[in-house]
């Protein structure tokens, strides 16, 4: 007999924003709880019940999620920094590398006068914090809305199963110009492939007619859609700490992320076009701590 199921209040999921036409299977990913609120190990397609507009969809397969993190740090090096700022900004992403979990992948990028890799991808952590040396003033200008965009691209070429996160310590100076198909470019790759976004966004100047306009309306924008964190701050000590409050807030997340399972279901007969919500119900004793479409806790 089939094991009771409990209705999960609350964990319905609304995917009116994906392409998923005429597919005939979905995938969710699930975080599930024993009753002492553990993250279980296993799970039987007998103990949920996923429903598409209330109508229950077969489970077709259940797999475990433990992927791994990949980080990528993008920094304003430029003069919207200043040189008196390089020490709070080098201490910030010291703070941030130590404060992720460790075998994180993590990339450093500067972005003045245009985006460079000057620390590779690399889960050596002794490494990524001897890149950190490598960060040094430059006169240009930070590319915020296009590094944004290029490290979408890295993510795009990895065909692997991971959590990509991007972390920018930007500032106003820079990026004058709309950017309005780079913006597209960057809303189109962020849809496809969703990554969790943080930006912390300096300004030496606290009068908002100083510029910064284009970086203001980026940054909120994307880190509203993916459900990251947007701060705007005007002290470089703040950045320092903000970096490292930002590589645990990642470290929490992946806590959670990194105990999932990727449930794939077969549509409810009759079942076209995007769907209107997803729910999720379990057996007794268990509960669903997270449903979402694409495994990502920001």
């Amino acid at each position: 007999m089939r094991k009771r199921l409990v209705v999960i209040a609350g964990l319905v999921l609304g995917v009116s924003t994906l392409s998923i036409e005429a597919q005939q299977q979905l995938t969710v990913f699930a975080r599930i709880l024993d009753g002492k609120g553990t993250p279980v190990t296993t799970l039987e397609p007998a103990d949920v019940k996923i429903m598409e507009n209330n109508v229950e969809a077969k489970v077709v397969k259940i797999e475990p999620v433990n992927w791994p993190l990949k980080v990528q740090v993008l920094v304003d090096n430029g003069i919207g920094l200043g040189n008196d700022n390089l020490s709070n900004l080098r201490t910030g992403v010291r703070g941030l590398i130590e404060a992720l979990p460790e075998g994180t992948e993590l990339t450093l990028v500067t972005t003045a006068p245009q985006a460079r890799i000057v620390g590779k991808a690399t889960t050596d952590r002794m490494a990524q914090l001897k890149n950190v040396d490598l960060l040094t003033p430059d006169g240009g200008s930070g590319r915020f809305v296009e590094s944004l965009n290029e490290a979408m691209q890295r993510f795009e070429k990895d065909k692997t199963d991971f959590f990509p996160v991007i972390i920018a310590a930007a500032t106003t100076s820079g990026d004058t110009n709309s950017l309005e198909n780079t913006y597209k470019q960057l809303m189109k790759r962020i849809e496809q492939k969703p990554a969790t976004v943080h930006v912390a966004l300096y300004s030496k100047n606290t009068n908002s007619s100083a510029g910064g306009a284009v970086q203001t309306e980026v940054g909120i924008a994307v880190t509203k859609y993916v459900g990251g964190r947007f701060e705007s701050i005007n002290t470089g000590t703040r950045l320092a700490t903000l970096l490292q409050e930002f590589g645990a807030q990642v470290a929490k997340s992946q806590e959670g992320q990194s105990h999932q399972f990727r449930i794939t279901v077969a549509r409810p007969n009759g079942a076209t076009g995007n769907p209107g919500g997803i729910s999720m119900a379990t057996r007794a004793g268990l509960s669903a701590a997270s449903l979402t479409m694409d495994g990502r806790i920001p």
